[in-house]
Formats: C-alpha cells, structure tokens, sequence
C-alpha cells in the first residue's frame, strides 16, 4: 500500500496534434507499470477531478485556474534556463545560437506563462550532427526522464524561485525556415537541423520562384 504522502493518481496532459503525443502515450504506460492510476488527456476541458499530479507537456492552450488548483501538482517541462528563454520553441532557438548543452527544467505551471517554481534542472547534450527528429526524441527522453525523476524523489524536493533578468522567445512560424540563398550551407546547418521536412520545410526563393528542401541523414535516406 501508497502511504498517504505518496502521489497516486496521475495524469498527462498533451495536444492531440503534439509531436509529443506518441510519448506521452509511452510515458502514462511506463506511470500504470509503476503501478500508478495514470490517464492521458488531450485537452484540458476533459480533466474534471483531481490528480495528485497533472503533467503538462507539449500542450498548446493555456491551462485555466480552475483546472490548476484541482490537482495537487501542475508540472511542466521546458528547454531553458528559466527565466531566460521563456515562450516559444527554446531548443530550436537555442540550437540556432549554435548551443548543444540545453537547460531543462521541470517546474511548476501557474497562470502566468513559464513563471513557476522549480524542482528540476537538467540538460540535453547534443553533438551538433543531430536532424530535426533525433532532436525531438532526445527531448522527449528527457522530459519522461524529469517527470520520473519527480515522482521518485517526491517529497524530499524543494522548489526554488526562479531568479535573474527573464527574456522571451517568439512563436517560430513557417517563414522561420526560409533559408538565405547568398550563405553557406555550412553557416545555416543549424537552421537545417531543426526544419520538419513535412510540416515546416526549409525552403528558399529564387528568381521569383520558390524551393523546398527536405534534409535527411545518408543512412537513413529511403528513396
């Protein structure tokens, strides 16, 4: 039997159109092996009781009060040193700025955007040759690697204020993968790392015409 400090119920919430959402299927699987009563959501209007931990990963609307304060913890993940790099996609900004350490934290969510506690910090190392899904599958290790780190050390965790000057990174759209024709490939390898081929392709124009390109590592290529 759980002692009553312990956390049981459990859930994860994520957008249905996440590219998270394959993992957070993977994690609540790994939460009921763990013998956690765990529920996978994909909106937050789904969630009507109380959880001893609602994890928010990936979610892509904003989590409202009422929904909040059901559940014990409200915990989110996020690749910066928080508060610099609050907002919008910070690994592929970071990587961008040419880093291949990420901070990464686990901390708590409020109404206010990236302002919470935090109970952990992390890092996603990287050696500068990964692609866009190689990215994304480090990412979702350790997002999964946090929130189980959480639970097993719960509840010897002290949250910490989040301290320094904040900064804030915008919404990356599909403009974001244009590339400049007049530069190497080699100075915009970065920005080609981190293009989806199928949803946002790196792309330029030219002579008033436009070009995609889709980037694939040699022994992964299936033509």
């Amino acid at each position: 039997m759980r002692e009553e400090l312990e956390l049981k119920r459990l859930a994860v919430l994520t957008s249905s159109s996440s590219w998270f959402l394959s993992y957070a299927k993977q994690l609540v699987n790994i939460l009921k092996w763990l013998d956690f009563e765990a529920y996978l959501f994909t909106h937050h209007t789904q969630i009507s009781s109380p959880f001893d931990v609602l994890f928010i990963l990936s979610y892509f609307n904003r989590v409202p009060r009422e929904v909040l304060n059901l559940n014990k913890f409200n915990l989110v993940v996020h690749e910066s040193d928080l508060p610099k790099g609050k907002g919008w996609a910070p690994l592929f900004w970071q990587i961008l700025e040419g880093k291949n350490r990420i901070p990464v934290v686990l901390f708590e969510a409020t109404e206010e955007i990236d302002a919470g506690r935090i109970y952990l910090k992390d890092f996603i190392e990287l050696e500068g040759h990964e692609l866009h899904d190689e990215i994304r599958e480090k990412q979702a290790h350790k997002t999964i690697e946090l929130c189980l780190k959480f639970l097993r050390k719960y509840p010897d965790l002290i949250p910490e204020e989040q301290k320094g000057e904040e900064s804030f990174y915008p919404r990356r759209t599909p403009a974001d993968s244009e590339l400049d024709v007049d530069k190497t490939i080699r100075e915009q390898f970065n920005l080609l790392r981190i293009v989806d081929n199928e949803n946002y392709p790196a792309f330029f124009v030219l002579n008033g015409h436009r070009y995609i390109l889709k980037i694939y590592k040699a022994d992964n290529y299936k033509s």
